[in-house]
Formats: structure tokens, C-alpha cells, sequence
């Protein structure tokens, strides 16, 4: 991290409520959705805080995004302005806004009137132009009103939403409250020790995630704790870096982000001094895995967590002091002040030791599915009980352990995947008559995704480049199928719906 680049959190506050004033200055009001799509940096660290400063409720927007799904998700929570990057990888953020709304190029700041985005009337890019304008935009007022809003704020007011599932293959957003994002940081911050020194973390994860956003930012803030961001977008080599030059102490990563770093330390010959803690979460991690973090990195305790976007964050994580198998064969304890019951199909609380669907309730859960009543009820009851959708044993000494999911999100790498989203793409494309997608097993990544097709002329053919060309510049690249299989039939129930299982055992049988 340059030395420009170093900013003290305190020292951000300013900031933080001339960003927040100047929201104000373009009209933007309490409970007002801002989209933050932009990898992981100043900008996305400063415009989250200050939208939660103003009122307002920041949106997550995954980086990796094409146009189509970055459409989806700025119609789907009527997101009235946009803070983004100028691009990330091969993207132009700017030519990407535009495609989907032309009238942009011709439009007054602040007075965006599109067809395809009706919400949004606010477009800033973070360019050598745009942001310092917007930092000198507010008056004195405008910054003392920002304090007077504070009041207005309460502990259950909307602060970030991010997406997550859907039953029709588009992801729902998931709202969250301040409540949940203070308590998280509190308590996720305490189990990982940072009250016992002032701890500097290596975030690997990005920050539109939950992991990134309240595992490391909110609980950082909480404790005085120092954010290390290495890169916008994971590279291993850029990892070992900076945990080198800034004396990390503390890693937060995926199980996918921690094989490459193995590796990367392995081939580099890197010893390491400063590490003491490894956190893993978002995909299951392997009993190898977990030894090859503790050896390679050196530290002291590797620690897992566990939750969901619809919790904030974490439901179940490491305690202080763990034996090595309840580190590696369950998700760790429930957390501090969350409560968690296991129940069969009707509904009843399952005996310790047994198998059933995790249902949890606490400050972190989610206030609602932005724009979907139905599908909200579904999740939560009337006593605020979430039902998560995963398998799962409960102990009687609060650890738990993942059996399996009930739902068939595919996790690769940290990344939720959801395979009718990919599947209703797929069946777009003019050779496929009807694609079905599952998640197979992958040493790095923990899941990759697998489409099995048929083809409407079966003596035609198609390969994985064929079907990756055709995603390129509609999915994000962690959604597009690792694997392609061709069926001339696929296995059905008589009611005419695919028995996935019996493709991840045809799959199983090709290994």
C-alpha cells in the first residue's frame, strides 16, 4: 500500500460527511439506495460510511458485473445514485452505465433521466474530476445538517443491502440494518482478538461482500484495528506483499484465496513473522487445508466463520481456544447473543446430534427481501426465526457442522453462484434445448459449476470455449460453467423435474 494511500480512520470522518453533505446537496434523502460498484479501495471504504452517515443505504455491486446484471440490480432496489470506479480489469464502468442508459451523455449532473434506469438520476466517477468536485460541492450547512440527521438514525434503520438467492434465478436483495452492522463488528472483532493488541488485517475478501465489509471494516472500526488492502482485486503474490511490508497480523481470505497464498509462499521461499491469526470463511475448507494454512503461514490459530448475507455476517465462528478437531470438522460455536435451533420437515426442534434445516435468530438478521414480500415471509417468520436452507447438526456444547444445503447455491471460491440464474442464460443460446446446472466438487476453489445440456439437434456439438464466448460480456466470470456435458436425455422425475443428484453421481463417475 503506497504511503499516499495510508489514511487513519479518524482522519476519514471528515470526509466521510463532506461525501455525505454533498448526497445531500443533489437531493438525496433518508433510506435513498447509493450503488457503490467499485473493487476494493478508498473509494468503496469512504462512500459505504458516509452513505451510512447520511441516512442513506448503500448497495453493494459486485465488480465482476456485466451489463445485464448490473441493469438487474440498479432496477431491482431503485438505486437513485451511483458511485463507481472507472473500471476494473478489461471494464469501462462509464461505457458501461451508458450502454444501458444513453441519455447519460447528454444529461446535467444529478439530473439523469433514463429509460431502462427510471430511479437513477445521480452517475460519479471516481475520475480526476468528478470525486474532488463532489468533496468541495458541500456548504458548511449542508455538513452541520449531516449531524442533526445522526439523530433521526435508529439502531433498525436500513444502512446496506447486498444481493443474494432468488427462486426465479435473478438475486434478491437483502437489507440490513445498523443494529446488525455494529453488534457484528463488536462481536466478530472480540472473538478474533482484536482487543488484545492493535492488530493489522490483511483483507483479501471484497468489501461489497458481508465478509469484507463487516468481518474486517466494522470490526476494525470497533477495536482501532489497521485495514490492509492489498490490491483492488485478489492476487496472491500482491497478498504475501503487503503482509510482509506492513507486518500483518491478522489474514481474513476464502479457502480459495488461502491455496494460492500457500502456494505463492511455497514457491517464493517467503517466511513469514507477523501472522498470528488466519481467518477462513465463505466456502468449506479441508482438514489438509487448514494444516497447510497453519504450517505455511506459521500462525498461531486458524480460525473458521460462518454465515450468510441474510445474518450480516456470522452466525457460528471459532472460540479463543479450540481443539484442532472442532476447528476442522465443525464452523465453530454459535455467536455471542444469536440464538440457533435444528428442525425436521414439520417444523420441530430436532434432538442434539441430529440432522435438519439451521434456523437462527439475532441482532444480524437481515430487516427484510427488498421488494419481495412473498419470498421474505418464507425466510422469516412472524418470531423472527431464519430459516437458512442448510442442512445441519447441532452439538449440545453450541459447535455446529454443516451436513449439507438444502438449497442448491453453489459456492465457488467465496462466490455464491446460482445455478437458474445461469441455467435460464444458457437456455438462451440458440444450439441448447434445456440446460441444468450443479456444483462439483474442486480442490481450489471448493465448487465449480457443471452444466449438463441437451441440444435441440443432437447430432450437433458444442465445447466449454463455445459456451465461455457466448458468456463473455452477459455473466460474470466466477458464473460461467468450469465443466460442459452432453445428454442426449437427462434424468427426470415424472413430473418432468431433473434429479440433480443423479447428475452429480454421472459426474462422480467420470472422476
Amino acid at each position: 500500500m503506497p504511503r499516499s494511500r495510508r489514511k487513519a480512520h479518524i482522519c476519514c470522518r471528515p470526509r466521510q460527511d463532506r461525501l455525505a453533505a454533498s448526497f445531500h446537496q443533489l437531493g438525496l434523502r433518508q433510506g435513498d439506495r447509493v450503488g457503490i460498484w467499485a473493487p476494493n479501495g478508498m473509494l468503496f471504504y469512504l462512500t459505504n460510511l458516509a452513505t451510512a452517515r447520511a441516512g442513506l443505504i448503500s448497495v453493494g455491486i459486485n465488480p465482476a458485473y456485466q451489463v445485464p446484471e448490473l441493469e438487474y440490480a440498479l432496477n431491482k432496489v431503485g438505486v437513485r445514485a451511483l458511485v463507481a470506479a472507472e473500471g476494473y480489469r478489461q471494464q469501462n464502468y462509464y461505457g458501461m452505465v451508458s450502454h444501458i442508459a444513453p441519455e447519460l451523455a447528454s444529461s446535467k449532473p444529478g439530473e439523469l433521466k433514463s429509460k431502462s434506469l427510471p430511479n437513477l438520476s445521480t452517475v460519479i466517477i471516481d475520475s480526476q474530476k468528478s470525486l474532488p468536485e463532489l468533496f468541495e460541492l458541500p456548504s458548511e450547512q449542508s455538513i452541520s445538517k449531516i449531524e442533526s440527521i445522526q439523530s433521526k438514525i435508529i439502531p433498525d434503520s436500513g444502512v446496506n443491502m447486498q444481493f443474494t438467492s432468488g427462486t426465479t434465478g435473478h438475486p434478491k436483495a437483502a437489507l440490513m440494518s445498523h443494529f446488525g452492522f455494529v453488534n457484528n463488528g463488536l462481536h466478530i472483532g472480540n472473538r478474533n482478538e482484536l482487543d488484545q493488541k492493535v492488530h493489522r488485517l490483511c483483507v483479501q475478501v471484497p468489501l461489497f461482500h458481508a465478509f469484507g465489509m463487516v468481518i474486517a471494516v466494522m470490526a476494525a472500526i470497533s477495536y482501532g484495528s489497521t485495514l490492509v488492502l492489498p490490491t483492488a482485486g485478489f492476487k496472491a503474490a500482491d497478498s504475501l506483499a503487503a503482509i510482509v511490508r506492513e507486518r500483518c497480523s491478522i489474514i481474513l481470505g476464502t479457502p480459495t484465496m488461502y491455496v494460492d497464498l500457500v502456494r505463492r509462499i511455497v514457491e517464493s521461499g517467503a517466511k513469514l513473522e507477523t501472522p498470528e491469526i488466519a481467518v477462513t470463511g465463505g466456502a468449506t475448507c479441508s482438514p489438509k487445508l487448514f494444516a497447510d494454512i497453519k504450517h505455511t503461514l506459521g500462525v498461531r490459530k486458524v480460525k473458521t466463520v460462518f454465515g450468510m448475507t441474510e445474518t450480516t455476517a456470522v452466525i457460528f465462528q471459532a472460540l479463543f481456544d479450540e481443539t484442532p478437531e472442532d476447528v476442522q470438522q465443525t464452523v465453530g460455536h454459535i455467536t455471542d447473543h444469536y440464538e440457533a435451533k435444528v428442525i425436521d420437515r414439520d417444523g420441530h426442534i430436532v434432538p442434539f446430534g441430529t440432522a435438519g434445516e439451521l434456523c437462527v435468530r439475532g441482532y444480524g438478521n437481515m430487516l427484510g427481501y427488498w421488494d419481495d414480500e412473498k419470498k421474505m415471509k418464507e425466510t422469516i417468520g412472524a418470531d423472527r426465526w431464519l430459516r437458512t436452507g442448510d442442512q445441519f447438526v447441532l452439538r449440545e456444547d453450541g459447535y455446529g457442522k454443516i451436513v449439507g444445503r438444502l438449497k442448491d447455491v453453489v459456492i465457488r471460491g467465496g462466490e455464491n453462484i446460482y445455478p437458474k440464474e445461469v441455467e435460464d442464460f444458457l437456455n438462451t443460446y440458440p444450439k441448447i434445448l434445456e440446460a441444468h446446472c450443479i456444483g462439483v466438487p474442486d480442490e481450489r476453489t471448493g465448487e465449480e459449476l457443471c452444466a449438463f445440456v441437451r441440444l435441440k439437434d443432437s447430432s450437433d456439438t458444442i465445447d466449454r470455449e463455445e459456451i465461455k464466448r457466448y458468456c463473455e460480456g452477459k455473466l460474470a466470470y466466477y458464473k460461467v460453467p468450469k465443466y460442459v456435458r452432453i445428454l442426449n436425455d437427462l434424468p427426470k422425475t415424472t413430473s418432468g423435474k431433473v434429479q440433480k443428484y443423479k447428475l452429480q453421481q454421472l459426474f462422480a463417475s467420470e472422476r
